[in-house]
């Protein structure tokens, strides 16, 4: 599988000072898989405010200046909430590899979360690379994509669904 010819991408990187060890190492790890990658920040391990460098990561995804982001936190659970406060974004947190596969084959995530405080590193890195490696499925799937991404479609058949 290492060997198979993969696709380049832009990628956007992005987060809090609690996964900046992780960004810089993954943000390497993107450049020499060949992949285009755009760092967000933060630039250090000095304490800031999150969701000031992943939301511009998940705004720049969402406006499709990148295929795909990255984020990291400490447990990653806030960069994930951030980033799927932006419209067409699905940020899936993803804690193995099972979990980052079906991410992509089921949920189509286009932007990862990981924490640095939850997985180590070689663990993250295998993560990062199924989830760039693995294609969406589409079929049943994409319908709960759109589902996902006009809510107001649902408002009849939820209400049905619960009467």
């Amino acid at each position: 599988m290492w060997f198979r010819e993969m696709h380049r991408m832009k990628i956007a990187i992005g987060s809090d000072h609690a996964g900046f060890i992780y960004k810089e190492r993954i943000r390497d790890f993107l450049e020499k898989l060949g992949h285009s990658v755009t760092d967000f920040g933060t630039h250090s391990e000095e304490p800031v405010d999150y969701p000031l460098f992943i939301r511009p990561v998940a705004e720049a995804v969402a406006r499709a200046e990148f295929e795909r982001g990255v984020v990291l936190g400490g447990s990653g659970n806030g960069e994930a909430i951030v980033a799927n406060r932006v419209k067409t974004i699905r940020c899936a947190l993803c804690w193995s590899v099972q979990s980052a596969r079906l991410a992509r084959q089921h949920n189509d995530a286009n932007i990862i979360s990981l924490g640095q405080r939850m997985l180590e590193i070689e663990k993250a890195l295998e993560i990062v690379r199924v989830w760039l490696d693995t294609p969406f499925e589409g079929g049943r799937h994409q319908h709960r994509i759109e589902l996902i991404d006009s809510p107001q479609s649902l408002s009849g058949s939820v209400s049905a669904s619960y009467s």
